[in-house]
């Protein structure tokens, strides 16, 4: 199997959060091709263990094949949103690991159709085995549904203007490839921004609707917190604000703080399950003048805590 060349983001720092123990328990949800999770393997004993889940089989099959005689290691083929409903995290977990969003290997890929650097097919799904792909959703979807999409998860002002092209636009013909809708997103907002592509907000919106994935991650995170033992770590790669913004959010609930706003009485707070390990953290310097795919990583670390609160 060819490699496609990928860089793991904050590398040192993810894996200096997990803690690792020689005979500690890992799990791994987003192995992609691996970088974060043979630094943690090289840190483990013969007693340690680590578990290596992917929704896209390609990454899988390079896991498969890269630690097959390995006996610490296991592989599963599934969104880690579902991690917890795997029997080999019920014995519990010293940390788990989750590097969000598209991997550069699918970007790397043009026939993934992640990119509009490259004319493919728009399919944009990180499990090619099921699901439907971003040209069959734009192809049933009404223009209200469209606009939704690209502005909860794109962020993109100009939403509702680029949905109703898409509809016009498929009256004539589908659009099926990555380079149509590219092309029909800059006639509709010509190049506002210098350095960046009009069609980046939509093409990151249609990727997160596809794949579900502010739902799995959710999830997974409840998962990650079922499955941690108490002192065990969780360690969160984000990449764009919506993420960020969940993992902080979910991090802050379990606190144990009081919730509530100036325009309201104070909400009880829930007991405390989780702890911050320090703040968010960034790539340096160093790493980004090496990987500019680093420039959005947020990194946030949080330990679960022993019954009762008490660090």
């Amino acid at each position: 199997m060819a490699e496609l060349r990928h860089i793991p983001v904050m590398l040192g720092e993810a894996v200096e959060g997990l803690a690792v123990q020689a005979g500690g328990r890992y799990l791994d949800g987003t192995f992609g091709r691996g970088g974060h999770a043979r630094a943690v393997l090289s840190r483990l004993g013969p007693d340690g263990r680590l578990l290596l889940m992917d929704r896209d089989p390609q990454a899988i099959s390079w896991a498969r094949e890269t630690f097959a005689d390995d006996p610490r290691v296991s592989i599963r083929h599934a969104n880690f949103g579902t991690l917890a409903e795997w029997d080999e995290t019920a014995a519990g977990l010293d940390g788990v690991l989750l590097d969000l969003g598209v991997s550069s290997p699918q970007l790397d890929e043009a026939a993934r159709g992640f990119s509009f650097m490259a004319d493919a097919p728009l399919d944009m799904r990180m499990d090619t085995t099921q699901g439907e792909g971003a040209a069959d959703f734009l192809a049933h979807a009404d223009e209200r549904e469209i606009a939704d999409v690209l502005w909860r998860f794109g962020e993109e002002r100009f939403s509702r203007k680029i949905a109703r092209s898409i509809v016009e636009r498929r009256a004539e013909a589908p659009i099926t490839r990555t380079g149509e809708l590219a092309a029909l997103i800059e006639r509709v907002l010509g190049r506002r921004e210098p350095g960046k592509h009009p069609a980046t907000r939509s093409f990151q919106a249609l990727r997160i609707r596809v794949n579900g994935e502010l739902d799995a991650l959710h999830a997974g995170l409840e998962a990650a917190l079922a499955r941690l033992k108490p002192g065990g770590r969780l360690a969160v790669i984000s990449f764009h604000s919506l993420e960020d913004r969940a993992v902080k959010h979910f991090i802050r609930d379990h606190e144990g703080r009081v919730q509530g706003s100036r325009r309201g009485p104070p909400v009880a707070a829930r007991p405390a399950e989780m702890a911050a390990v320090g703040k968010a953290r960034f790539p340096s310097e160093a790493e980004l003048a090496a990987n500019p795919r680093a420039r959005s990583a947020v990194l946030r670390v949080a330990t679960k805590l022993p019954a009762g609160g008490a660090a």
